[in-house]
């Protein structure tokens, strides 16, 4: 996966997009803004506007940067061998980031988050679109579904990438959908409800699958 400056342009350009918008709105946001928000979307804490720097910083810049150096610290060294899949990768969270922070500074700059069942599709989208990249996933310690099961076992990882891309991708679109028509408390109960299912079943499944595994 080698890059250049001429090839990471798109992506860098994607990481400021939110920090020129935050220097276009600076000088219209109150000295106090929304910081963070419930579940019903209102308003629980309010902080200096200087804060909201944090947001470019700690989504997309943050994403972007740790995925450039995942492959190079790799003790496994199977990353770089993803080629044009990683980069795929790399590009979906961090445009994902930077989306997410533009929404959040908006947020703050009209004080209102009218619906968050717009991050939670927003999740949803990222959600089923990483369900379709788990199975291409090699063993390593940084991105996947890591359990000392699946480091341990080749066999263990595959299969257990496979059953997580499949529930992944379905629990995305089930998030999407109930976006789309449920109202903020049932789809906020209905996504965590999700992702929990979709954490805990690859966990549970890759230890069966190691204990059969090992015992062939």
């Amino acid at each position: 996966m080698k890059t250049t400056v001429q090839s990471e342009l798109p992506l860098i350009t994607i990481i400021l997009v939110p920090f020129i918008y935050l220097a276009y709105v600076w000088e219209k946001l109150p000295e106090k803004v929304p910081m963070h928000w419930n579940m019903e979307g209102e308003i629980d804490r309010y902080g200096d506007k200087s804060e909201l720097i944090l947001i470019p910083l700690l989504l997309p810049l943050l994403i972007y940067v740790l995925f450039t150096i995942i492959p190079k610290i790799d003790p496994k060294d199977k990353l770089k061998y993803m080629g044009k899949k990683y980069t795929v990768l790399k590009t979906v969270l961090t445009v994902f980031m930077s989306a997410l922070s533009m929404m959040i500074i908006y947020a703050a700059m009209n004080e209102s988050f009218y619906n968050p069942n717009y991050i939670l599709l927003l999740i949803g989208v990222l959600f089923a679109i990483l369900g379709n990249y788990f199975k291409t996933l090699r063993a390593n310690y940084f991105i996947g579904i890591k359990t000392p099961w699946t480091l341990e076992n080749e066999t263990v990882w595959k299969e257990t990438h496979k059953l997580a891309g499949k529930i992944w991708f379905i629990g995305g679109l089930m998030i999407i959908f109930g976006s789309l028509i449920l109202d903020k408390t049932a789809n906020t109960v209905l996504f965590v409800t999700i992702t929990v299912t979709i954490t805990l079943i690859p966990v549970v499944y890759s230890y069966f699958k190691y204990q059969r595994v090992t015992q062939q």
